[in-house]
């Protein structure tokens, strides 16, 4: 009968199963912080990429924003002044071209509205959570505050306006304020063409709501030179947080 041997096994000694465990851990422990490291740097080029392209965003909108406070100050608050003037002065026979022009003006209300690319992507993916540098996250939310005031501004006006329309019709003949509307371009009308009412109560109303619109303007004006110097001041801050050129 063959007789088999099984070979000899050495047994280990603890030294050598702790060597083991200690390269196994080692081998995990590295792998884990090579992997957190990895998401700590992708992590870091989306927040590098979303505080850049919210800059871009800033400076959009301080575009938008200038052209906004040059309307009011130019265009909307000149109209409203003037249009004041004549029904203050009882200037209205002899000056209706003036009226249908500036009334047809005083209406005029382009509003602003924020390039919020960035902060909607970062709203919407749930990633808000990258701008890990508290401060800028804390100038992002600041200027987004800002905005939304902005909005409500706008919002306020724009119920104020509607109240005039109703006044507007009531004094200026419609048919007028068709022909002079050229595209986005008001003219003057030829000539002095009558109005519809010459009703001084009416005029009255008219000024009245009038002082309302030049109230909130300069409100808005207040505002929206508030949120350009905080677009400006935030992307200043922006650049050196976060070190770009």
């Amino acid at each position: 009968m063959e007789v088999h041997h099984h070979p000899k096994v050495e047994k280990k000694n603890f030294k050598e199963y702790f060597l083991e465990f200690l390269m196994i851990f080692l081998a995990v422990t590295m792998g884990f912080f090579a992997e957190s490291l990895r998401e700590h740097i992708v992590e870091a080029n989306k927040e590098n990429d979303y505080i850049k392209t919210f800059i871009e965003d800033v400076k959009t909108d301080t575009v938008k924003i200038k052209n906004r406070i040059f309307i009011i100050q130019n265009l909307k608050l000149k109209a409203i002044d003037s249009l004041l003037f004549l029904l203050s002065t009882h200037q209205i026979k002899g000056h209706e071209n003036d009226l249908y022009f500036l009334g047809r003006n005083v209406t005029r209300y382009p509003i602003f509205v924020n390039n919020d690319r960035t902060i909607t992507q970062l709203k919407n993916a749930g990633e808000l959570r990258l701008i890990r540098n508290e401060a800028a996250a804390d100038s992002i939310m600041s200027y987004e505050k800002t905005i939304e005031f902005i909005y409500k501004l706008q919002n306020d006006e724009d119920a104020e306006r509607k109240e005039l329309y109703s006044l507007l019709c009531r004094m200026y003949n419609p048919f007028v304020f068709d022909k002079i509307t050229i595209g986005s371009r008001i003219v003057k009308p030829q000539g002095n063409p009558p109005l519809r009412s010459y009703d001084s109560t009416v005029q009255q109303d008219l000024a009245f709501y009038l002082t309302q619109i030049k109230g909130s303007d300069y409100l808005m004006l207040d505002h929206l030179q508030n949120l350009e110097a905080k677009a400006e001041n935030t992307i200043a801050f922006l650049h050196k947080e976060y070190h770009i050129e």
